[in-house]
């Protein structure tokens, strides 16, 4: 151990050994606080040992965010503030709090295209994946096409059952192009299935109501939209385009 190093080689070997080595990174730190602050042996241990689960919990909570299919930049704290755009908070707190989820309801993001629904949702992903719950985003388009393929290898069963389990299943950009009849169909069985079990958001540049015209089965279409929107919190965005906060500007990167 030197001046300029004040963690001595076997300290390093041993933390390695112990599957550790991430706190050497903040060790001299923390080593130079307890000094300052005349830390007791046990306070010490307690601040290493917290650094580590922190650690360990922003790690594990970013591969379940990837596995979701949640953007890693679309989160609450990276949220710009001053964006034009406008919806009710109180209805928002509420889809903050996870209330819906844990009640097993659902959420509606409705506004016009790039006001941030997207975002938003992925915001909410990423809360729920730190308290543990399974999350898969994903958008409609791409999930329906999924759902359409998974009929070559009879697969469809097997999929359905496990979107149908998953905690929190957010549809990004739903009726933006009309359904076929398989894609009614698939979305009917995934509502009828996650219905008072678990929660789902869905965003949609459409109103519930204009849902119904896109859809190949109306009776289909109704009995998922009534079942949809009975249990769920609906959050109206207005305002300008928020992509447009999210553009790089010139000489961002010199």
């Amino acid at each position: 151990m030197t001046l300029t190093d004040p963690v001595s080689p076997d300290l390093k070997r041993h933390l390695r050994t112990l599957k550790l080595g991430q706190l050497l990174a903040t060790l001299p730190d923390r080593l130079a606080l307890a000094r300052q602050q005349q830390l007791p042996h046990a306070d010490f241990l307690e601040l290493l040992l917290s650094d580590e689960v922190t650690r360990r919990e922003n790690g594990s909570a970013a591969r379940r965010a990837r596995a979701a299919g949640l953007d890693p930049d679309m989160r609450l704290d990276t949220w710009d503030p001053t964006a034009a755009v406008r919806y009710d908070q109180q209805p928002w707190n509420e889809l903050v709090s996870l209330r819906f989820a844990e009640a097993a309801h659902g959420a509606l993001i409705l506004g016009p295209v790039g006001v941030g629904k997207t975002f938003l949702a992925t915001a909410l992903g990423h809360i729920a994946v730190r308290r543990r719950l399974t999350v898969h985003m994903a958008r409609a388009g791409h999930l329906f096409k999924r759902l359409k393929a998974a009929r070559l290898d009879n697969s469809t069963e097997a999929e359905h059952r496990r979107l149908a389990a998953v905690n929190l299943l957010i549809i990004d950009d739903f009726a933006l192009q009309p359904l076929d009849e398989t894609a009614t169909t698939d979305f009917y069985e995934l509502t009828v299935a996650r219905h008072r079990h678990n929660a789902t958001i869905v965003t949609s540049n459409r109103t519930p109501d204009e849902w119904l015209g896109l859809m190949h089965d109306q009776l289909l279409a109704q009995s998922a939209v009534d079942r949809l929107t009975s249990t769920s919190h609906e959050l109206v965005i207005d305002g300008e385009s928020y992509r447009k906060r999210q553009r790089p500007r010139l000489g961002s990167g010199t």
